[in-house]
């Protein structure tokens, strides 16, 4: 075997790379943002108990976000 590394070892790197570009790929801030929109809307639904925030709220920001990472691709450079 020409590599020092073990095999599962590679395995587990070249897994946790295609998660990062699958989640993060080129723009951090959407990753970033969904994971503050679920944790708030989480976070309210469990102490105030407001459930219906997570079928109404979670959809509409996560559409927000994702409109205004549209919105500043697409301004010219």
């Amino acid at each position: 075997m020409s590599d020092s590394r073990s095999l599962p070892l590679r395995l587990v790197k070249a897994f946790g790379r295609f998660w990062w570009d699958f989640l993060v790929g080129d723009t951090p801030e959407i990753t970033v943002a969904v994971v503050i929109i679920v944790g708030a809307v989480a976070l309210v639904a469990d102490v105030i108990h407001v459930n219906v925030l997570a079928y109404v709220a979670l959809p509409v920001l996560v559409i927000v976000t994702l409109a205004l990472s549209m919105r500043v691709a697409a301004k010219p450079r």
